[in-house]
């Protein structure tokens, strides 16, 4: 706990409040696997939080397949200067997302039940991000349409990192992106550091859509100060 409250600093007893939440209700209702409740702290809460040093400030973040909040549910946590969309197709994760949000009193936030490649005309953000969700290669087909011109894909990756990255070459040339990158983030917080996929994204006619802003769609659920 001593690198929890290093990581999460005066907001370390609302981290506490969601990983309860999360060994309990989400092991209850199959968003996380049992055996995951005893390591929560390392492999999950504090892996996501220090991706939160890849983001700059007051970035418009969106999270794609939240699933049960990781890592969009962490970064607002520890970075209420965000502005974070929890993007999440299935209506099970998004009513935990949502419950997460209430209990929380995570006003930064805003569940949206949808699929990323539903929603492309609607976003145009500083940051996507996703944990687990898809190879990059197919990832980058749905996160590259949701960003501004210069905006990032923090795509959080295991040991296949570099692999997945060369594979999804093909695709990141077709959508001209600037730049691609591996970075580790959290050494000496958590073990291994956590491994991060950047992909800079390009000019807008390249990506070939047009960019607007994202707008709040019915049933939607936002948390406004």
């Amino acid at each position: 706990m001593g690198t929890a409250r290093e990581v999460f600093g005066d907001a370390l007893p609302i981290a506490e409040r969601y990983a309860a939440f999360l060994a309990k209700d989400g092991v209850e209702r199959g968003l996380i696997g049992p055996r995951e409740a005893d390591r929560l702290w390392e492999r999950h809460l504090i892996n996501c939080a220090v991706v939160s040093s890849a983001i700059p400030q007051d970035a418009q973040v969106v999270d794609i397949g939240s699933g049960a909040g990781l890592p969009g549910v962490v970064l607002a946590i520890v970075r209420p200067d965000l502005r974070i969309t929890l993007l999440e197709p299935l209506l099970r994760r998004t009513t935990f997302l949502n419950e997460c949000v209430e209990l929380l009193g995570l006003r930064n936030v805003e569940v949206r039940r949808a699929r990323a490649e539903d929603v492309m005309e609607e976003f145009a953000v500083d940051v996507a991000t996703a944990r687990a969700v898809a190879p990059l290669e197919r990832l980058a087909r749905w996160a590259l349409p949701l960003l501004r011109p210069g905006g990032e894909l923090l795509a959080l990756k295991g040991e296949r990192a570099a692999a997945e990255l060369e594979e999804a070459e093909p695709v990141l040339k077709r959508f001209g992106v600037r730049s691609t990158e591996l970075l580790q983030v959290g050494r000496g917080m958590v073990d291994p550091p956590t491994t991060l996929v950047r992909v800079v994204a390009g000019r807008e006619e390249v990506v070939g859509r047009r960019q607007r802003a994202p707008r709040r769609a019915k049933g939607s659920r936002k948390r406004s100060s």
